[in-house]
């Protein structure tokens, strides 16, 4: 048998004794690297390029392009590790492959693997990425990383439904916004106070935000949190969205690689946000569907899951920070009474952990019979210095890109150390003029926009729960947010990860964007977000692309249950 450096190929143009010994190895290691890659992905290419498979084997095919796509990954940091070093050593003139969305390998032509050379081959985004010269590892990381989150929603808004102008387009019911309101909207922000054009508001404003705009949300949040006393504007920080914020948290309150407790499912932006600047871990505390003795309500969150993951963390020797909380939650939508909330906060106390409750959804609140509790309405704080409350208008009032989100908090540490971050992420001041007049007219909020939004909240919810009882969907039942957390998992089998991502991809191909339960950090596999908050005829177009692919998916199951059957 030959040794196995035998097999491995030479840089081009020399033989195998004609390799210096003192040549740098970089160049030798990265060529051979390339050839390894192609050779993979010929190898993959024949394995999945059968015709006419079955159901079964379409799946089997499936998990070779996923193990594919894995070792591709690692070979690709193994390329980008060598030619930081091969660079000023080797000009490397071999082609590289592409991959679609899907992962399927392409060499520009079908008939490349031939022979035929491809001499511009085409690179994805996130290929492109890996094989850089000029990101670091960090901006690698980061770009992959963004690639992978909103590679499907970078499609949909390349390809937009429109009613007149692109009717075959995406519709997103995966993201949420609030799209009822829009008229209203409009409208006022047309009217004559929101015009203002003065020489402050078209230079550099006060970091924290403009001190007239902290003094509308220091007051808004008075009126509508129902708190105590009058809410302090010096507590208050404005930045370009309540991700923004959140991040700009993380950075402040945790070193790198230190963690946040969350309850699991969770909105999958934290994630991202936690990630991109603090590299601090979202730790999820895991609720489950079934109700059980000690589960007496679905995705019930209780102080015994809390500590036990707390203490988990901390066997596995992780620093945790603090608590995250999403109240009205979301995807789920329930809404924490006062008594949990108070619970949860003297959970933190007692493991000093900072508390950060995300209220976005506060005046999204569609059934009349339900009250929503704000953390500030409470009249004292277990430890008020570690309690940091983020709200913004993206999701009640319907204006996500204006990019707003506020901060209050009575740590002044706290606030000095997020207002730096004003200087990188915070808001036009004609934007903030406008805020401040939207937030300031209460009466307007209160007689016309907020009982019309509940009550188009109220319709559109009726109309798709009863889309989905007529579908004998399971959901999760709720009272706020603008989203349905509904359960699919009957339309699985087996009931896995793969099978929901397979689901998903059906959903994408009949140009209908949804968010997956794993994108939440659900434990269980089969749920699925659906966001109802938009205008009707949308809303039936989706929910008739919707039925589609539930029906194909329903006929395939047929088929492969009648597969298994012949097979036995």
């Amino acid at each position: 048998m030959s040794h196995w450096s035998d097999t491995l190929p030479v840089p081009s143009g020399q033989r195998r004794d004609q390799v210096p010994r003192d040549h740098s190895i970089y160049p030798q290691l990265l060529e051979i690297t390339l050839h390894l890659r192609q050779a993979m992905r010929e190898h993959f290419v024949q394995l999945t390029s059968r015709q006419g498979l079955s159901l079964e084997e379409r799946r089997h095919t499936q998990a070779i392009r996923e193990k594919e796509a894995l070792l591709s990954c690692l070979i690709r940091r193994m390329i980008n590790l060598l030619q930081s070093e091969a660079a000023s050593d080797l000009e490397l003139q071999v082609p590289l492959p592409s991959e679609d969305s899907r992962g399927d390998v392409r060499y520009g032509h079908r008939d490349q693997l031939s022979g035929q050379s491809d001499p511009v081959p085409q690179l994805s985004d996130c290929e492109a990425a890996f094989v850089s010269r000029d990101l670091s590892n960090r901006g690698i990381d980061i770009s992959v990383f963004y690639q992978s989150s909103f590679q499907d929603y970078n499609a949909y808004q390349k390809d937009k439904y429109h009613k007149d102008k692109n009717t075959l387009g995406f519709i997103n019911l995966g993201t949420s916004e609030n799209k009822l309101c829009m008229d209203l909207m409009t409208e006022r922000l047309q009217e004559r106070d929101m015009n203002c054009i003065e020489d402050a508001l078209l230079q550099y404003p006060d970091w924290r935000g403009q001190p007239f705009l902290r003094e509308e949300v220091a007051r808004f949040l008075t009126y509508y949190c129902r708190a105590p006393t009058r809410l302090d504007p010096e507590n208050v920080v404005v930045l370009n969205g309540c991700c923004s914020v959140f991040s700009a948290l993380a950075m402040v309150l945790c070193d790198p690689g230190e963690a946040f407790l969350v309850p699991a499912p969770f909105y999958g932006g934290f994630a991202f946000s936690s990630r991109l600047y603090a590299k601090v871990e979202l730790i999820p505390v895991y609720l489950e569907s079934e109700v059980t003795v000690t589960n007496t309500q679905p995705f019930q969150l209780t102080v015994d899951k809390l500590e036990e993951a707390l203490l988990e963390a901390r066997r596995e020797g992780k620093k945790v920070r603090g608590l995250v909380l999403i109240n009205p939650q979301n995807p789920v939508g329930d809404i924490y009474s006062p008594d949990s909330l108070m619970k949860y906060l003297e959970f933190a106390k007692r493991y000093n952990l900072h508390v950060i409750i995300d209220e976005i959804y506060m005046l999204s609140v569609f059934d009349e019979s339900i009250t929503f509790h704000s953390v500030l309405s409470m009249k004292s704080l277990p430890d008020r210095n570690r309690t940091h409350v983020i709200w913004g208008t993206s999701k009640d009032f319907g204006i996500s890109g204006f990019r707003f989100g506020a901060l209050y908090t009575h740590n002044k540490e706290v606030v000095s150390a997020v207002s730096a971050f004003g200087y990188l992420h915070s808001i036009s001041g004609i934007v903030q003029h406008k805020l401040c007049q939207l937030l300031h007219n209460t009466e307007w909020i209160d007689k016309v926009y907020l009982p019309t939004n509940c009550c188009r909240l109220r319709e559109a919810h009726k109309y798709i729960t009863a889309k989905l009882k007529a579908l004998e969907i399971p959901f999760h039942n709720s009272s706020s947010g603008l989203y349905v957390w509904i359960n699919l998992k009957k339309y699985l089998d087996p009931c896995t990860f793969e099978e929901e991502r397979l689901l998903y991809c059906r959903f994408l191909d009949n140009k209908l964007l949804l968010s997956r339960g794993k994108a939440y950090m659900c434990k269980e596999p089969g749920w699925f977000c659906l966001i109802f908050a938009d205008e009707l005829p949308r809303l039936k177009l989706a929910m008739r692309r919707f039925c589609d692919v539930l029906q194909e998916q329903k006929e395939a199951l047929i088929v492969k249950q009648l597969e298994d059957a012949m097979r036995e």
